[in-house]
């Protein structure tokens, strides 16, 4: 009977035992990483941040992953991992004035924080059970936060997981109900366009007149400016005006069910893109797998989804489309992915939208593809040159070739330039007397991430200005890239514009693969509310037509939109901050304010409020008028439900999902 006994425990230990329940180890840098990074910028596997040898106090390590502060990685493991190792510290690389700290969570609790480390201390090893963990959290935080750090790079070395055989670990699910808030529009007419356009004396004018309702519609205006004229049929109103000045003109439209009319201010002077840029771009979609069709393919499902009917305009192409200096002009000319670039742009204009290009200074582009500038006389330098070791090719060539661009763009029918490089003044003021000089009016829009301290040379010299590094569809990225740009609210007006970069709804291709963005649906309206709040351009990075019925729900709201595009030009300010939550306040031109508050839950305050762990609740906030400067009664409107809630004195009580937001329009009581 002991035989019998100890027979059986042996064999149940046995059957306890990793060996037993084919267990494996898994190194961390042989997953695709960046697709469980929620942080700011790239992870790299097997190297450092910045792809060299990782090295933590004069040790080199060849397993493991190197990131820059704030760095969030999330991995669900739903029970099957048995332990976590690695060795964490800062890359002797980094920033010796910036301490780190190294967290790692599990289902909410912190398994292992480390103490403030800085480069030259030695690596610390870590070794921890879970057992029974679902959802694994790795974070690397820094005493400067945000996008104010700089080099703050920090190393999981050897980081490794003993985990039950066949099993990888998986992502944080976004399962969270679709819920579309945005009525349906009228089948009557409603004009969509925004109240304010402007051009320069001389150069050709495109302008759709955005309108909802059913077709066929027909369109007239009143006292255009002479020299031009308005399609009866699509609203599409082209020509060019000679004499500066501003002309006030009435749109009117008309279908079987009824009639719409709405007044638009024309400034012919110097300044153009009097209200934020909205419309596409293709990177997110595609990268650099772009081509003439794909982008066609986009400018009709624009038309289709009815998304140009609220006002959506541009058609922007980024990198990649460069093929190598030619013509009359040794200007860029587009490679084979683009055969006939000018038709293609033709066919844009003729939907009423207008068209994009992308460009850099440097040598090379960021994707290795030939730039504004060269090392020979008449250019020379090819995307296969680039193409084995691009880095030694991101800077700036001897022969400079900005004025044959913009004239090659202009002649082509270019509307908008993306600019795209490491910011600097004399390379903007070269490219922006270039394209006032072209002919045409285009929109110069600088990427990316302008100097704060420069400021007033980018409102002076660009339409629009990176305030940040590139957007990543994550709550981490968002609210760093978006939540965070109070300082620049005052220098953002007519005709130059801060740009919290490309939206993260719909179909992303930011990391290996396509995807649905990683957002919530909360996190999804507290996106396009803080982008029209901030009178941030508005370009969608999802291919248009995989949109479905709740991304154009979360993109056709006009009442959102006519926010974004107030002719006022004032951006919202951050006025209140506290429990969690965040009120941002804008001053409409009509005497309205714009205020939307946001539950960012205290982000970034624990390390825990870095990830989503799947039971966070609504919170209950009392926004008190006098808190955010405002006396007296409002009538207040729920902009995203486009309905009256009545009128309020001193304060309203909200409930607000997590990360969520709700946007009002406030009316004071005269």
């Amino acid at each position: 009977m002991k035989f019998s006994v100890l027979f059986f425990a042996v064999v149940l230990i046995l059957n306890q035992s990793p060996k037993a329940q084919n267990t494996k180890t898994l190194f961390f840098d042989d997953l695709p990483l960046q697709t469980y990074s929620e942080g700011i910028r790239p992870v790299s596997a097997k190297s450092n941040y910045w792809h060299n040898t990782i090295k933590i106090g004069g040790v080199a390590y060849k397993r493991g992953f190197g990131a820059q502060s704030p760095a969030v990685l999330s991995f669900m493991l739903d029970g099957n991992a048995k332990s976590f190792s690695t060795e964490v510290g800062v890359d002797d690389s980094a920033n010796t004035a910036i301490p780190l700290t190294f967290y790692v969570l599990a289902d909410q609790k912190i398994l292992f924080q480390s103490k403030a480390m800085h480069v030259g201390d030695a690596a610390v090893k870590i070794d921890l059970d879970l057992t029974g963990v679902r959802q694994l959290g790795l974070l690397i935080t820094d005493t400067v936060g945000g996008l104010g750090n700089k080099r703050t790079n920090g190393n999981w070395a050897n980081a490794r997981l003993l985990i039950k055989e066949g099993f990888t670990p998986g992502y944080v699910q976004n399962n969270d109900p679709k819920y579309i808030l945005t009525p349906t529009p009228k089948k009557t007419p409603q004009i969509n366009t925004t109240k304010v356009f402007g051009a320069t004396p001389g150069n050709p004018v495109l302008f759709k007149v955005a309108t909802t309702g059913v077709r066929p519609m027909s369109f007239s205006a009143s006292n255009l400016p002479e020299g031009l004229q308005i399609a009866s049929e699509t609203g599409i109103i082209t020509g060019s005006v000679k004499q500066r000045g501003n002309y006030e003109v009435q749109l009117n439209v008309k279908n079987k069910l009824g009639a719409a009319s709405k007044k638009l201010l024309i400034k012919i002077g110097d300044t153009i893109a009097l209200t934020p840029p909205i419309g596409w771009n293709g990177w997110n979609s595609w990268e650099a797998e772009i081509d003439q069709d794909k982008v066609l393919a986009s400018a009709y499902a624009m038309v289709k989804t009815g998304l140009a009917d609220h006002g959506w305009t541009y058609i922007n192409v980024d990198d990649a489309w460069m093929g190598k200096r030619g013509g009359p002009d040794t200007a860029l000319q587009p490679n084979e992915k683009f055969p006939d670039i000018k038709g293609m742009i033709d066919q844009i204009h003729g939907m009423g939208l207008k068209a994009g290009l992308y460009s850099t200074p440097y040598l090379a582009s960021y994707g290795g593809y030939v730039g504004a500038s060269s090392d020979y006389p008449t250019g020379g330098e090819t995307h296969e040159l680039f193409k084995p070791n691009r880095p030694p090719y991101s800077r700036i060539g001897k022969y400079k070739f900005e004025p044959n661009d913009a004239r090659q763009m202009a002649a082509w029918g270019v509307d908008f330039l993306k600019y795209d490089w490491r910011i600097d003044v004399a390379s903007t003021e070269r490219m922006s007397t270039a394209l006032k000089n072209s002919g045409r009016d285009i929109v110069f829009s600088l990427s990316n991430n302008a100097p704060f301290e420069k400021v007033t040379d980018w409102v002076r010299l660009s339409n629009m200005y990176r305030t940040g590094p590139d957007i990543k569809d994550s709550w981490t990225s968002l609210y760093n890239t978006s939540f965070v740009l109070d300082k620049w609210s005052p220098y953002a007006g007519p005709g130059h514009w801060s740009d919290a970069d490309m939206m993260i709804v719909g179909d992303v291709s930011i990391g290996p693969v396509l995807h649905p963005t990683r957002l919530t649906p909360d996190e999804q309206y507290s996106h396009v509310s803080i982008f029209s709040l901030i009178a941030s351009p508005m370009l969608i990075g999802c291919p248009i037509d995989r949109l479905d019925p709740f991304t154009v729900s979360l993109l056709s709201n006009d009442e959102v939109i006519t926010i974004n595009q107030d002719p006022l030009g004032k951006a919202a300010r951050l006025v209140l901050e506290k429990d969690g939550f965040q009120v941002w306040k804008r001053e409409l031109e009509n005497g309205d304010y714009a205020v939307g508050i946001f539950n960012i839950a205290g982000y970034a305050k624990t390390p825990q409020s870095y990830f989503r762990w799947g039971n966070e609740q609504p919170k209950t906030f009392a926004l008190n008028f006098n808190e955010i400067g405002l006396l007296g009664n409002f009538k207040i409107r729920d902009v995203w439900r486009q309905k009256d809630l009545g009128m309020f004195k001193g304060k309203i009580t909200t409930s607000i999902p997590h990360h969520g937001v709700v946007m009002f329009r406030l009316k004071r009581n005269k």
